[in-house]
């Protein structure tokens, strides 16, 4: 497993279970949603709605089911900036397994939805963060 240096635990909610009893597919984007707007709040220091990115792509692929009662923890790190756009990875596990790994892409908008430069104070809090 990768090492990232910003980890989030999330308690799975009944809710989080489709008609099998396990966590449903589409749970884990917003487990990695989770873990990404802490990411960025911490790492960032503003607030992710003043940020103003909007999410690209997006690319789940499942290991193991996850089921009620259990523990994730979402591990979460940007591995690429570019001028206008950050790619994320993620990697969900429940005690020492894998449980899921994902991959984003954001880009910087303004305000009429057209890509902008990542501002200079989230390029460099990244790379200082991240060790890039």
């Amino acid at each position: 497993m990768t090492e990232f240096n910003y980890e989030t635990e999330i308690d799975v909610r009944f809710r989080d279970l489709d008609s099998m009893g396990h966590v449903n597919n589409a749970v884990y984007a917003t487990f990695l949603e989770h873990a990404r707007t802490l990411y960025m709040d911490d790492v960032f220091g503003d607030r992710p709605e003043e940020i103003n990115v909007a999410l690209v792509n997006l690319e789940i692929d499942f290991r193991r089911q996850v089921r009620f009662r259990e523990t994730v923890t979402v591990g979460v790190g940007v591995t690429e900036i570019g001028e206008s756009s950050a790619t994320m990875a993620y990697e969900v596990t429940t005690g020492d397994e894998l449980a899921a790994t994902g991959e984003t892409v954001l880009v910087a908008i303004d305000d009429e939805g057209n890509s902008r430069p990542l501002p200079d104070a989230i390029r460099e809090g990244i790379r200082e963060f991240e060790d890039l």
